[in-house]
C-alpha cells in the first residue's frame, strides 16, 4: 500500500474550517480505494503563530516540510499582520524554496455553478491557467531609497530568467500537446519592454518544438476583456506570476465564485513536495460562522490526488462537486444555500459513496 505523508497547514481565518473538510474527503478516498493511505501532520503556522512568535513559520520550517510528499494549505492572512509579511514569509517562501514553479489553476464552469455572464453554459468556460510561480513580478527584488524623506524612491524589480521562463512555457506546451488543446500566452510586451518582450520571444522559440499546437498571444488587458466577452476562446493559458494571479481571480468570478477556486503549486520533478490550496483567501469576516464553502479546498485535494497518480479519484471528486451543485441542496450561502460547511461536505461524501 502506498503511504503519503501530507503536511497540513490550516493557516488563518476560514482556512482551518475548509481544510478539515478536504481532509475528510481524502480520507474517504483512501479508505474506499484501499491501495493508498494518507498520514497527516498538522502545523499551527500562520498569522496567529506570527503574533505569538514573530514568525509565520519556524526558521527551520522548510527543513521540516521537506520530509513530506505533499502540503495542504488552508489560507494565509489576518487583520493585524501586514499582507506582505503573511504572504511572503509563508506561502511565497514555500513556493520559492521548494521550486514550485508551476501554478495550476482550473477555471471551469461546472454544471449547476452560477455564472454572471449572459448566455454562457458549462463547456463554454473550460480553461487551465499555467502560471509561472517562482520568479517574475513576485521575486521580491528592489530597493527603497531615502525612506521617509521628500526624495523617497521605491524600485520594484521583476526577475525573468531564461530557465524560469522557458520551463513554464514548455510545460504549458506539453499539456496542450497531450490534451490536444490550444495554447494562449498572455503578456504585456507593448509596455514592459524588457520582461514581456523576453517572454514573447521565449514563447515563440519553444513553440518551434511543438508545430502541432495551435497558439495565440494576447496582451493582458485584451485577455481580461475576452475572458468576459468570449471565454470559449481560452483552453490552456500560460502567463507570468502577476498576470496569472489577477486573471484567475477574474476566472473564479465567471466560473462559480471564489468558493470554487482551487490551486496547485507543483514541483514537477518531485524533488520537493508540492502544495495544494484554495485560492479564496482567509475571509476573516466569516471565520468561525461555519458557513465557509469547502468546495475549493476539496477541489485542491482532487488536484493533489491527480498529481499523486490517482486521477480517477480526482475525477470522481469533481463529479461529486458537480452533482452537489446541480442538486441545489446543501450548498453554503455563497452558492445561494443555507448549509453549514460540514453539511456541504457530508452531502458531497454521499455522492462519492
Amino acid at each position: 500500500m502506498e503511504k503519503y505523508k501530507v503536511a497540513v497547514i490550516p493557516g488563518d481565518g476560514i482556512g482551518p474550517e475548509v481544510l478539515k473538510e478536504s481532509v475528510k474527503v481524502l480520507e474517504h478516498a483512501a479508505m474506499a480505494d484501499g491501495r493508498f493511505e494518507f498520514i497527516f501532520t498538522w502545523f499551527p503556522w500562520g498569522c496567529e503563530y506570527y503574533l505569538k512568535t514573530g514568525e509565520m513559520m519556524p526558521s527551520d520550517g522548510i527543513r521540516i516540510l521537506s520530509a513530506f510528499d505533499a502540503i495542504l494549505l488552508g489560507a494565509v492572512g489576518y487583520p493585524g499582520v501586514p499582507d506582505h509579511v503573511s504572504l511572503r514569509d509563508l506561502l511565497l517562501r514555500i513556493r520559492h524554496d521548494f521550486d514550485e514553479y508551476i501554478n495550476l489553476r482550473p477555471v471551469k464552469l461546472l454544471q449547476g455553478a452560477p455564472c454572471p455572464l449572459e448566455g454562457i453554459h458549462p463547456g463554454d468556460i473550460d480553461m487551465l491557467f499555467i502560471r509561472e510561480n517562482s520568479e517574475g513580478e513576485y521575486s521580491g527584488q528592489g530597493a527603497w531609497l531615502y525612506k521617509d524623506t521628500p526624495q523617497e524612491v521605491v524600485i520594484q524589480d521583476s526577475v525573468f530568467s531564461r530557465k524560469g521562463t522557458e520551463r513554464v512555457i514548455r510545460y504549458a506546451y506539453e499539456v496542450a500537446k497531450k490534451e490536444k488543446k490550444t495554447l494562449t500566452s498572455i503578456s504585456k510586451g507593448n509596455a514592459l519592454n524588457y520582461s514581456m518582450v523576453f517572454w514573447d520571444q521565449i514563447f515563440a522559440e519553444v513553440g518551434k518544438d511543438y508545430p502541432e499546437v495551435e497558439t495565440h498571444s494576447l496582451l493582458v488587458d485584451a485577455a481580461a476583456m475576452f475572458m468576459v466577452k468570449d471565454p470559449k476562446r481560452f483552453q490552456i493559458v500560460v502567463t507570468s506570476n502577476l498576470f496569472g494571479d489577477i486573471l484567475t481571480d477574474l476566472g473564479a468570478a465567471i466560473a462559480g465564485g471564489m468558493g470554487l477556486a482551487a490551486g496547485a503549486n507543483l514541483n514537477p520533478e518531485r524533488r520537493f513536495p508540492s502544495m495544494f490550496e484554495p485560492i479564496h483567501g482567509s475571509a476573516p469576516d466569516i471565520a468561525g460562522r461555519k458557513t465557509a464553502n469547502p468546495l475549493a479546498a476539496i477541489w485542491s485535494a482532487a488536484q493533489m490526488l491527480d498529481f499523486l497518480g490517482h486521477e480517477e479519484w480526482g475525477t470522481k471528486i469533481i463529479q461529486a462537486i458537480e452533482n452537489l451543485l446541480v442538486s441545489k441542496e446543501n450548498l453554503t450561502p455563497d452558492q445561494g444555500g443555507t448549509a453549514t460547511t460540514e453539511e456541504c461536505t457530508a452531502a458531497l461524501l454521499n455522492y462519492l459513496k
